[in-house]
């Protein structure tokens, strides 16, 4: 099939070429998730690949093709960051020099890396698209040879070597599940699955708030979003590209959203229950399956996790909302009488209660409490949902008013 899409044989001819420059990344199972979620369910490790995630595919993949003119002349690129390092770790493979312009409000573990791997690194804008319209214009300027995150055959065919690799490995693979944001990974992806079986079925996962790929397939024309917001920031694309687009409409089965709720719960499962640290854009997979987007029955599911680097600031947030979420945490304020023995009394009965006390905080100059009150807010460590209920009732029952901040005890 022609249509400017890549063939399947460029897909092999890639991964005849990143042989010894990327990993064949594990596809890897978890007894948890699959109890979890009751069905079976595979998970490509991209987040282990070189670089960090799966764009070091690409990248070299186009990269490897430049003429010497070009390869004097550099690279520039535009990325929230794992392109970047992608391109930036595949220019020094080939001996060229790379200029990557990432948005001022990119991960700075992804900046801070891409400019480890030799790059030059510019901020502009708040968006991918700023950084991409700014890197157009460098290239104008200087002649260095553009390379597209996710909107070219090149780079679709090498980002394709995942999808080989998971139909290789297991080819009684059902239906595989994809993180979209330009759309480079799933149509490479899907291109080559379907190629080896024609049977699989292929579903791309967005971030309800970074979506204009699934606008775009639901209108059938190209429709960038108006905005996007999601702590996925490697999926954080407004503008979908013209070729992908094209090769979803034709390759691709479904496209579902999930929201930031799912994207984070699915962060910690990886962190806490399979030991991987995965980023908000390779965690959606999961997410979709937790909220029950993906059939699972008498399926053999498998989903990419297409990378690993999140910041850790994010990361440490992610994991406090969390950990109240599921009840292993708990924040609360009371007023007790500014007297000795009071703060300890309080304490002791948290003690009592088998609860951890994790942060303390006085506050006596509150214009709304009276010159023999304190307010004491606490940070408590517990067990379970069940366990912060059974902790807040005997608090009350012990005469203390706990203010309404307290989430709620459903």
């Amino acid at each position: 099939m022609d249509k400017g899409f890549p063939a399947i044989e460029e897909v092999r001819q890639a991964a005849r070429a990143l042989s010894g420059v990327t990993y064949r990344t594990p596809l890897q199972e978890s007894s948890y998730i699959n109890d979890l979620l009751g069905g079976r369910v595979f998970f490509k490790l991209e987040n282990l690949q070189r670089s960090g995630s799966f764009k070091l595919r690409g990248a070299y993949n186009r990269i490897r093709q430049l003429t010497p003119a070009e390869l004097k002349a550099g690279v520039v690129a535009a990325s929230a960051g794992n392109h970047a390092q992608g391109v930036a770790l595949a220019a020094g493979l080939v001996g060229t020099t790379a200029v990557i312009v990432m948005p001022e409000g990119a991960s700075l573990t992804k900046i801070e890396a891409t400019k480890a791997y030799g790059a030059e690194v510019y901020l502009h804008g708040q968006t991918f698209d700023d950084a991409f319209h700014e890197a157009e214009r460098i290239r104008d300027r200087s002649g260095r040879v553009l390379i597209h995150a996710f909107d070219d055959p090149a780079v679709v065919a090498g980002q394709g070597t995942v999808g080989l690799e998971m139909m290789d490995e297991r080819p009684t693979l059902d239906v595989l599940v994809v993180p979209v944001g330009g759309g480079g990974l799933i149509s490479g992806v899907a291109l080559a699955a379907k190629a080896l079986n024609p049977g699989v079925k292929v579903i791309g996962v967005q971030a309800a708030g970074a979506a204009a790929m699934v606008e775009s397939v639901r209108q059938h024309r190209l429709v960038p979003a108006e905005s996007v917001r999601t702590i996925a920031d490697g999926i954080a694309v407004k503008h979908p590209g013209a070729l992908t687009f094209r090769m979803i409409e034709h390759y691709v089965d479904e496209l579902v959203t999930v929201d930031e709720h799912d994207i984070s719960r699915a962060i910690l499962i990886f962190l806490e229950r399979s030991k991987l640290l995965v980023e908000g854009a390779g965690a959606v997979g999961l997410a979709a399956l937790l909220a029950g987007k993906v059939p699972l029955r008498n399926h053999n599911v498998a989903t990419v996790v297409s990378g690993g680097n999140i910041d850790v600031t994010l990361l440490n947030r992610i994991i406090e909302k969390g950990l109240v979420e599921e009840g292993r945490q708990v924040q609360f304020r009371t007023v007790i009488g500014d007297r000795p023995g009071q703060l300890v009394q309080l304490l002791n009965h948290v003690a009592r209660e088998r609860a951890n006390v994790l942060r303390v905080q006085h506050e006596r100059w509150d214009p709304g409490l009276s010159p023999a009150e304190v307010r004491v807010d606490l940070v408590v460590e517990t067990r379970d949902a069940q366990h912060v209920r059974e902790l807040l009732d005997s608090l009350e029952a012990a005469g203390y008013v706990l203010e309404p901040k307290i989430p709620a005890r459903s």
